[in-house]
């Protein structure tokens, strides 16, 4: 235990010391991530496949807010719409400008929440996002995850009936194949599932981690995987998808992984010595509880390297200016005399 807790103190040390180095070799590599799976995903504008474009978009992103990276997603997105049909650009622009005035609105440092969330739900740990939001920010964060989860939904639509939403039939105009795209979105009982399950359990493990108990977080944790677990369980049973109870289970252990990953490196807490502190001032009495964090210091080890030549030199170099220190003296009595 005391390696790993020194192992975490030296990541620590390592990111307080390079963070002005790091911290744009992330964004740089989440923008990255994240234009390659728009790119992979739903690639229908050639022009905008070119690696190279996309590598000069990612490191401006590295050097710009996280809201510029949002946004660039954003265009890039109803771009590669548009390129397969009017009618999904036009649907996926008016979203995208709700679901930005959402965000700026409540939660506009929460950009993270919305580009991380789609990403969760491509690899089937969207189970994460509410609860590490609940732990780490605040209730209102729920919205910008809510925002990539509507944009998940809506692409996995776009992706699934890309042959009838790409072709304008005869008898249709924009205004019928507009209409076709809402009702598909709109139908969708897997979106507002998930969207109601995310905002609860976000505010419920909120609400938890900031008892003053102890395990607070292990608390909320459980208790939100739990509600996840069940929830999604029993309303996938109920829109008749039963068969993603084995992906659920799966998503679900992973989650809680990396979510007890999350509390060791922000919340690891010695409960074994806790102080209860009470005073009083004029107007109130105070009564404190006080839980130190686990830490374990990393000593420095210091190598000292001893040349024997080099002793010797010095020791040399001691007896010669004695030896001039003593002509000196001579020298002087000599006169005196």
């Amino acid at each position: 235990m005391t390696f790993i807790l020194e192992f975490r103190e030296r990541i620590r040390s390592f990111y307080g010391k390079y963070e002005a180095y790091l911290l744009p070799v992330i964004k740089f590599l989440l923008a990255l991530t994240v234009f390659l799976l728009i790119d992979q995903k739903i690639g229908y504008m050639k022009r905008l496949n070119s690696v190279p474009l996309l590598l000069i978009l990612s490191l401006a992103c590295s050097i710009l807010p996280v809201a510029v990276m949002l946004l660039t997603a954003g265009v890039l997105i109803t771009l590669h719409c548009y390129a397969l049909s009017l009618p999904v650009g036009v649907m996926m622009l008016v979203l995208f400008v709700i679901m930005y005035l959402l965000y700026f609105r409540f939660a506009p440092r929460c950009a993270y929440n919305a580009l991380l969330s789609p990403a969760a739900c491509m690899l089937g740990i969207p189970y994460v996002m509410p609860v590490a939001g609940g732990l780490l920010q605040q209730p209102l964060a729920v919205i910008p995850t809510i925002c990539g989860i509507i944009t998940y939904y809506f692409l996995k639509g776009v992706m699934a009936n890309e042959t009838s939403l790409g072709v304008m039939g005869e008898d249709e105009d924009f205004l019928s194949k507009l209409r076709e795209i809402i009702n598909q979105f709109a139908g969708n009982r897997e979106m507002y599932l998930v969207i109601g399950i995310f905002a609860a359990v976000t505010l419920v493990v909120y609400v938890i981690r900031r008892l003053s108990v102890d395990h607070a977080w292990t608390f909320a944790i459980v208790t939100g995987m739990l509600i996840q677990y069940l929830g999604f369980f029993i309303g996938y049973t109920q829109i008749g998808m039963s068969s993603m109870a084995v992906q659920l289970t799966a998503g679900c252990s992973i989650s809680a992984l990396i979510l007890l990953m999350i509390q060791f490196f922000f919340f690891d807490l010695d409960y074994t010595r806790t102080e209860r502190v009470q005073f009083e001032d004029d107007e109130y009495y105070y009564y404190v509880k006080a839980v130190p964090k686990r830490y374990v210091s990393t000593g420095e080890k210091t190598v000292k390297k001893i040349s024997g030549s080099r002793k010797r030199r010095e020791n040399r170099s001691a007896v010669t200016r004695e030896e001039i220190m003593e002509d000196m003296d001579l020298a002087v009595d000599d006169e005196e005399y």
